[in-house]
């Protein structure tokens, strides 16, 4: 496929409450079932805080069901300090990593969901890049697939690695210099590239893009929100948004302003540095009901 010619400056539309006040999401409706099926795939034994987080964080801004799909030397423990959640152990390696043929362990549960977010805690490059297509042919058809972390890496170079579904993007700038093969230049115009080029919406540092070209900017976080855990903060809030019902650009320009917004807010009350990626979940709720 010829790739399209880049825009060297594409115009960025300015994200403020105003803007999202304007573009409403769906009205939440009476039960946790039609309020949207979430699960999580990641949590390995290094790190089944990064599930954990995000779960929660979708939790926060209004999904009505979570389930995690985790390693499953961690699943009993996951299951205790999660209880608003289920939780599907997954098989693993010697060391702790989710299998990638594990995933069909959390067939029933990818195929009942209305979005699947896979990444946060995985932590073995070959066994995610076995897990990937398999669990994209799991997912219902207009699930929506929400890719971070190590997931991102098995489909950097194979965009249809991860199926034709709807799906989102959330990369840091690492992980944007890999999906792409080369440095960053122009983080607007290269975000927009990204979802041209992995036929996704996409989420990289405050810039939002939809493959038709469409780039939205959130202002820039301060310092704060450089801290362990935060990105699976803001997928877990994008993926709840999407199960929610928003569409992938809604759902990734309202999760990203959320996420902000609540770095922002801690800021202000305990400093520019120092707060903890849970205490961004737990704000999440607040700046939501600040644009109702």
């Amino acid at each position: 496929m010829r790739e399209r010619p880049r825009d060297a400056h594409p115009v960025a539309e300015r994200v403020t409450p105003e803007l999202l006040r304007g573009w409403p999401l769906p009205e939440p409706a009476g039960t946790k079932k039609t309020r949207g099926e979430v699960v999580v795939v990641g949590g390995a034994l290094r790190s089944p805080g990064a599930a954990l987080l995000a779960g929660r964080a979708a939790l926060r801004v209004g999904a009505g069901r979570l389930t995690l799909a985790v390693s499953g030397c961690v699943a009993t423990q996951v299951a205790v300090a999660l209880p608003e959640s289920g939780v599907v152990p997954l098989s693993m390696t010697s060391t702790g990593s989710v299998r990638g043929a594990g995933i069909r362990e959390a067939s029933r549960d990818l195929a009942g969901a209305d979005a699947v977010l896979i990444g946060p805690g995985l932590d073995d490059a070959t066994e995610t890049a076995r897990l990937l297509p398999r669990a994209a042919r799991a997912i219902g058809r207009d699930t929506v697939l929400v890719l971070d972390a190590f997931a991102l890496g098995a489909l950097a170079g194979h965009p249809r690695l991860a199926g034709d579904g709807p799906r989102i993007l959330t990369p840091n700038l690492e992980e944007a210099r890999r999906l792409l093969g080369r440095e960053l230049d122009d983080l607007g115009a290269d975000t927009v590239e990204l979802a041209h080029r992995y036929r996704a919406v996409v989420s990289c540092f405050g810039r939002v893009a939809s493959p038709d070209g469409r780039l939205l900017a959130d202002r820039d976080g301060d310092a704060g929100l450089g801290t362990s855990g935060s990105g699976d903060a803001l997928a877990g809030a994008i993926t709840g948004l999407a199960a929610r019902g928003a569409e992938p650009l809604q759902a990734a320009v309202w999760g990203t302003y959320l996420h902000t917004a609540a770095g922002d807010a801690l800021s202000e009350r305990l400093g520019r540095v120092g707060f903890l990626a849970s205490e961004i979940v737990d704000g999440l709720t607040a700046e939501l009901d600040a644009l109702s």
